[in-house]
């Protein structure tokens, strides 16, 4: 699998969303992509409890850990590469949580708006 360019939805290189705990489709603490990753894990987002219960609730258990895949559960707190598709539909049930710019990948520009991102900015860009 070839990553695509580590740009950032900027127009900057790609910054690191998170090593502890790891995340990423590559699990490499960025949120690159590539063909194969159809879920477009690119959005670097800053977990709350209340995204966390939604996505448990979708079906998307993020919090509980599962030793077996080496994954700790996220908390309120931690970075972590989103689908784009799951940060908009997070957005329009009013539950979205903020995002790095600086480490979203600008592949989420096919699913997400740049503005809808700025929107939910954790870096201090305009909102």
């Amino acid at each position: 699998m070839q990553k695509d360019p580590e740009i950032n939805v900027l127009g900057e290189p790609l910054a690191p969303c998170s090593t502890a705990p790891v995340t990423g489709f590559f699990r490499d603490g960025h949120c690159n992509t590539c063909e194969q990753d159809t879920g477009s894990h690119t959005v670097c987002a800053v977990m709350t409890d209340e995204f966390l219960a939604y996505s448990k609730y979708l079906g998307n258990d993020l919090s509980t850990p599962r030793p077996e895949f080496h994954f700790p559960g996220l908390k309120a707190g931690d970075r972590w590469c989103l689908c784009a598709a799951r940060f908009l539909q997070a957005h329009h049930e009013g539950v979205a949580p903020e995002v790095h710019l600086g480490a979203t990948h600008r592949r989420a520009l096919e699913i997400v708006p740049l503005e809808l991102l700025q929107e939910y900015s954790a870096d201090g860009a305009p909102r």
